[in-house]
C-alpha cells in the first residue's frame, strides 16, 4: 500500500497578532499539540496558515510609547504588571521567557502581517513567523520598523532585498487590512483563534489537548 498516496491534508487556520503574547502560547501549544497529533492520526497531514488580526489596528504607522500604551489599554502600569504576571506563568509552562521589560514601543502590526503574508505566498512561513514573536517577545526589538522586518525575514531564510523592497512598495496593504475585517465579521474578537478542517474552531490559547480533540472532530466530521 502507497502510504504517501492515502494522506490526506487538514487545514489549520491561526489568526493571530505578533504583538500578542497569549499568540506566541498558543502556538506553543498548538506545536505540543501537532505532535500528539502525529501520532495519533500519521496519515493526516496538518496543512497551516497564517491570518491577521491586528489587535490595535488604529496605532500610527510609527508605533507609540510602550507605558503610555500601558497605562491607556490597562489603565496603569500597576493593573498592566497584574496581568503580565499571568502571562509570564503561562509562558513559562510552555518555555518561553516573556522579556517585556526590553519592549519600549508598542508598534503597528500592518507591516509584520504582510511580511508573513508575503512569506506565505513563497511558501512555508513558520520560520518568520517564529522569529518574529521571538524578536518583539524575548529581544525587545521594534518590529514596526522596516529595516527591523527586513532582517528579521533574512534571519528566517527569505531574501533581505526582496523582502524590504516589498515592505517599501506597500503592496498588499489592503489586502491584509481586508482579511482582517473578514475575520471579525466572522465574528472573531481575540487571538489567538484556530479553525480546524475549516468547521471546528478554538478560541484562545488552550492546552495541546484540547487542540487535539478539535482536529480530532475536524476529522470525524470531515470523515477522513
Amino acid at each position: 500500500m502507497n502510504v504517501a498516496a492515502s494522506e490526506r491534508a487538514m487545514t489549520i487556520d491561526v489568526i493571530s497578532d505578533v504583538v500578542c503574547p497569549w499568540c506566541l502560547i498558543g502556538r506553543r501549544r498548538l506545536g505540543e499539540a501537532l505532535t500528539l497529533f502525529a501520532t495519533r492520526e500519521p496519515r493526516v497531514r496538518p496543512v497551516v496558515s497564517w491570518h491577521p488580526f491586528q489587535l490595535n489596528p488604529d496605532l500610527p504607522r510609527e508605533g507609540i510609547d510602550r507605558r503610555s500604551y500601558l497605562e491607556a489599554k490597562f489603565g496603569g502600569r500597576e493593573r498592566a504588571d497584574e496581568i503580565y504576571a499571568r502571562v509570564r506563568a503561562a509562558g513559562k509552562s510552555v518555555g518561553i521567557d516573556f522579556a517585556f521589560d526590553r519592549i519600549d514601543r508598542q508598534p503597528n502590526t500592518l507591516d509584520a502581517h504582510r511580511l508573513i503574508s508575503w512569506a506565505q505566498a513563497r511558501g512555508n512561513p513558520e520560520e518568520l513567523v517564529e522569529r518574529l514573536f521571538r524578536a518583539y517577545f524575548l529581544e525587545g526589538r521594534y518590529i514596526g520598523d522596516r529595516s527591523v522586518l527586513a532582517a528579521i525575514a533574512g534571519e528566517a531564510g527569505l531574501p533581505v532585498d526582496a523582502a524590504r523592497a516589498y515592505l517599501d512598495s506597500d503592496e498588499g496593504a489592503d489586502t491584509v487590512a481586508a482579511m482582517d475585517r473578514r475575520v471579525r465579521e466572522l465574528g472573531v474578537t481575540g487571538v489567538p483563534f484556530f479553525i480546524f478542517g475549516g468547521r471546528v474552531a478554538v478560541s484562545g490559547a488552550q492546552e495541546a489537548s484540547a487542540l487535539v480533540a478539535a482536529m480530532e472532530q475536524a476529522l470525524e466530521t470531515d470523515g477522513v
